[in-house]
C-alpha cells in the first residue's frame, strides 16, 4: 500500500491553520479573520503549488508567490526576496509547530502490519522534507519513497505512482494508493493502474470535485483510514 502524506497521514490542514493564525497576527492588517486567511492559502487561487509539482516553478518561488497573494488580499506589504526570507522563517517555524499525525494514522499502520501488508509513502513534496515531517509526527516507520524531487514533477504524473510501487516491490495492479485529493490522488493513481482509494475526510475537501465523483467505479471512497481494509475487501 502506498500512502499520501499531507492530509492523509498528517493533519497538514491543521498545521497550516496554526501557522497562518500566527502570520495573521505578525504580518497582516489588524482584525483579519484567521480562518479566512487559512482558507485563502489552502485554495491557492493561482495554483502556484500545482505549478511547482508540474515542474514549472521551484518550491521557493511558489511559496513566495502564495505569500504575496496572501498579503495583497489581507493587508500585508509586498515582499521582495529579503523580506520574504524573513517571512518564511516565521511561517516555517509556526508550520512545523503545528505538525500532528491524524488520529487514525498510527492505528491504521498497526492494522497493515498485523495483516502483513507492506506500506510506504509517496508525496508531492520533497523526500527529505516529508521524511522530517513523518518523524516529527511519530510516523518514522513509514518509508518515504518518492517525492516531487524524484522526477522533478509530482502527481498526477503516472511515474510517481509506478516508481512508488517499484520501490515498494509490488505489482502496481496489486498496489493500493491512498490519498485525499480526488483528481491528483484517486483518479491519477487509477489511471496509472493502481487500486485507488480516495480518503474523503468530512469537511476536508480542498476544492470542488465532479458531481459523479462518489460513484466513480474506479475509485473506492472512504471517510477514514480505519475504513480502508473493510472497503477493499467488500469490493
Amino acid at each position: 500500500m502506498l500512502l499520501d502524506v499531507d492530509d492523509t497521514l498528517v493533519d497538514t490542514r491543521g498545521a497550516f491553520r496554526h501557522a497562518l493564525a500566527k502570520i495573521a497576527t505578525e504580518h497582516l492588517r489588524a482584525g483579519v479573520d484567521p480562518e479566512e486567511v487559512a482558507d485563502f492559502w489552502r485554495h491557492d487561487r493561482h495554483d502556484w503549488y500545482r505549478a511547482h509539482t508540474r515542474g514549472e516553478i521551484d518550491y521557493r518561488e511558489q511559496r513566495m508567490r502564495r505569500a504575496n497573494d496572501l498579503h495583497a488580499v489581507f493587508g500585508g506589504p509586498a515582499m521582495d526576496d529579503d523580506a520574504y526570507d524573513l517571512w518564511n522563517e516565521d511561517f516555517e517555524r509556526h508550520f512545523q509547530e503545528g505538525w500532528r499525525a491524524h488520529r487514525d494514522a498510527a492505528s491504521f499502520l498497526d492494522e497493515l502490519e498485523a495483516c502483513g501488508i507492506p506500506y510506504a509513502a509517496v508525496s508531492n513534496a520533497a523526500v527529505a522534507y516529508q521524511t522530517l515531517k513523518l518523524e516529527r509526527c511519530g510516523l518514522s516507520r513509514v518509508p518515504m519513497l518518492v517525492g516531487v524531487d524524484t522526477f522533478g514533477v509530482g502527481k498526477p504524473d503516472p511515474r510517481v505512482f509506478l516508481e512508488g510501487a517499484a520501490r515498494l516491490g509490488t505489482d502496481p495492479r496489486r498496489t493500493v494508493y491512498v490519498g485525499d485529493e480526488y483528481d491528483i490522488d484517486a483518479v491519477a493513481s487509477a489511471a496509472a493502474g493502481l487500486v485507488a482509494v480516495w480518503l474523503d475526510r468530512p469537511g476536508a475537501r480542498r476544492s470542488d470535485v465532479p458531481a459523479d465523483a462518489e460513484s466513480n467505479p474506479n475509485v473506492t471512497r472512504v471517510s477514514s483510514l480505519a475504513h480502508i481494509l473493510e472497503a477493499l475487501t467488500s469490493r
